[in-house]
């Protein structure tokens, strides 16, 4: 596990090789998992969160699993990532977005991962392209006309 310094450290240098490179990051080519890659799975991997299994856990023991399952009206979906406490009971799933998405603004990302959550009875979600972070309270049903800052 890092230390404070050490997380600080690490996302500081991330922000900051983000908004030196944000024309490019920004740029309608530059991908979701490009973003995943480039800083989100290091960003999650400072604060502490085993992003690639090092621990060589068995997948129903993992801290984080990409491209988990849940069932969303009858079809199986797949969110980018299912973070999970010890044991494998899931905390949270995160959505992960290119940077050219306007995360306060866009109300598909919301829905999508609001309609994860609910389905898998989950408290809180979120979305991301680094640049912005939405935290989502999953309590109430989702509605497609909902927005994103709702």
């Amino acid at each position: 596990m890092p230390t404070k310094e050490e997380a600080f450290n690490k996302i500081q240098s991330l922000v900051q090789r983000f908004d030196e490179q944000k024309e490019f990051d920004k740029d309608k080519e530059y991908n979701e998992t490009q973003t995943r890659r480039d800083f989100l799975d290091p960003f999650w991997k400072a604060l502490g969160w085993d992003m690639d299994n090092e621990n060589r856990y068995a997948e129903s023991y993992r801290e984080v699993i990409h491209e988990d399952r849940v069932q969303v009206s009858g079809a199986t979906k797949a969110p980018d990532y299912s973070f999970r406490l010890p044991g494998g009971k899931r905390l949270f799933f995160l959505e992960a977005k290119k940077p050219s998405t306007v995360i306060r603004a866009d109300i598909l990302p919301a829905y999508q991962i609001r309609r994860y959550d609910w389905s898998a009875k989950m408290p809180v979600s979120v979305v991301t392209d680094f640049e912005e972070f939405a935290v989502y309270d999953c309590s109430n049903k989702p509605h497609p006309t909902d927005g994103a800052r709702d």
